[in-house]
C-alpha cells in the first residue's frame, strides 16, 4: 500500500504504481512469497509455531516516509474513506502491475518494427506507436546506451519523446551517465556523448 501511495506522490508511471513484486530480481533471485499476507497474521502465524519474530526498526522510524506513511497516511485515509484502502491499494498494485507487464511486452515486440536496418529508432514509426508503448522503446534505448534506469526520470523521456512529437530542431538532449539523445534524418540517435 505504501508503494503505490509513494508512486502516486512523486508522479511515477503505472510501473511504480505495482507495488512490490512477488518475484523480482535476475531469474526470479528475489522471492517474497507472504507478500500477500498482512502483518498481524504473519506474527500469529509465527507466534503458533514458536518462530522468533522481528519488526524491523526502520519500520516504525517517523525518519522514513515509508514508515510515516504507515503509521499516519493509511490510518487518515481508512479513516477518511472507511476500512479496506489498504487492500483496494493491494488491487489497484496488481492492476497496476498486469498493465505494465502487458505494455512491456508490447513495447519489446514493436521495438524491432521501429528500427531501420542499422538498428537506429525511425521517428516516423514510433510516432505511430501509443504513447506508452513508444516512451517504453525510448526508455530502453536510453538503458541500453548506458543511462542508469535509477536516474532515468519521465522529465527525461518526455524531453526525448519530444525529438519525436513535437519536432521543431531541437538539439542534442543530455541524459544521466553521459548519454545524449538527437533526431539525425528522420532517426532517434541516443548514444554515449
Amino acid at each position: 500500500a505504501e508503494t503505490v501511495l509513494l508512486g502516486l506522490a512523486r508522479g511515477s508511471g503505472i510501473r511504480s504504481l505495482s507495488g512490490m513484486a512477488a518475484v523480482s530480481g535476475a531469474g526470479g533471485r528475489y522471492r517474497r512469497p507472504f507478500l500477500h499476507i498482512d502483518r498481524q497474521t504473519a506474527r500469529k502465524a509465527c507466534l503458533v509455531q514458536s518462530l522468533p519474530v522481528w519488526d524491523d526498526p526502520h519500520n516504525a522510524d517517523p525518519a522514513y516516509t515509508r514508515s510515516r506513511l504507515r503509521h499516519e497516511g493509511l490510518p487518515a485515509l481508512e479513516k477518511a474513506l472507511g476500512k479496506g484502502v489498504v487492500e483496494a491499494l493491494a488491487r489497484t498494485a496488481q492492476l497496476s502491475r498486469d498493465d505494465a507487464d502487458a505494455l512491456d511486452a508490447w513495447a519489446a515486440q514493436a521495438e524491432a518494427s521501429v528500427r531501420d536496418a542499422s538498428g537506429r529508432l525511425e521517428c516516423a514509426k514510433l510516432f505511430a506507436l501509443p504513447p506508452a508503448v513508444r516512451r517504453r522503446i525510448v526508455r530502453r534505448a536510453a538503458i541500453d546506451a548506458g543511462s542508469p534506469a535509477g536516474a532515468l526520470f519521465a522529465r527525461h523521456i518526455e524531453e526525448v519523446d519530444r525529438l519525436i512529437t513535437g519536432w521543431r530542431g531541437q538539439g542534442v538532449i543530455n541524459l544521466p551517465g553521459k548519454v545524449v539523445a538527437q533526431r539525425q534524418g528522420g532517426r532517434l540517435v541516443i548514444r554515449q556523448g
